[in-house]
């Protein structure tokens, strides 16, 4: 018969539901506030203006798609643990949070994701379609060299079978 490890100590249950209940109430919070302050944020940097706001937008996108992707492939590529892999994955996801804060805005279905998609309206006119720009222009650009390095090893090896 297999006996526990004296050693091996478990979290109480109560301690387990609590911190399931603050992560639910944080997200619940979040998905009520951030949407609505994040479209005022930016409200407030555009005022109004269409250049601003598409200006605003591709720096934006580009850099917090650029930043956060060389992040996670740097990481995931030479860091082998789980979990250290997992602590890359959430940084990269931090850094690129005003993309994701946007991005709640725009395909969100909530009260808050409403009146942030009103407010980039009015305030931010150009901020969210420069936003997919920039970020699709970063994204480009990372994949590009991956691609090239892929298909030139691809064709080494295939070079050095035929021969």
């Amino acid at each position: 018969m297999d006996t526990p490890d004296a050693s091996v100590r478990r979290r109480p249950l109560w301690l387990t539901l609590f911190g399931v209940a603050a992560v639910v109430l944080l997200v619940v919070f979040a998905s009520a506030f951030l949407p609505r302050w994040w479209s005022h944020r930016v409200g407030d940097r555009v005022n109004e203006s269409f250049t601003r706001g598409t200006l605003l937008g591709l720096v934006l996108g580009f850099v917090f798609t650029l930043v956060p992707l060389l992040v996670a492939w740097l990481g995931i590529r030479r860091l082998h643990s789980w979990r250290a892999r997992a602590v890359v994955v959430l940084l990269a996801a931090v850094l690129a949070a005003p993309n994701l804060l946007t991005l709640s805005i725009v395909v969100g279905t909530g009260n808050a994701a409403h009146a942030g998609d009103r407010t980039l309206d009015v305030e931010a006119p150009g901020f969210r379609g420069a936003t997919l720009v920039g970020a699709l222009a970063a994204a480009a650009l990372i994949a590009w060299p991956i691609y090239a390095l892929r298909s030139r090893r691809r064709r080494r090896r295939r070079g050095t079978a035929d021969a």
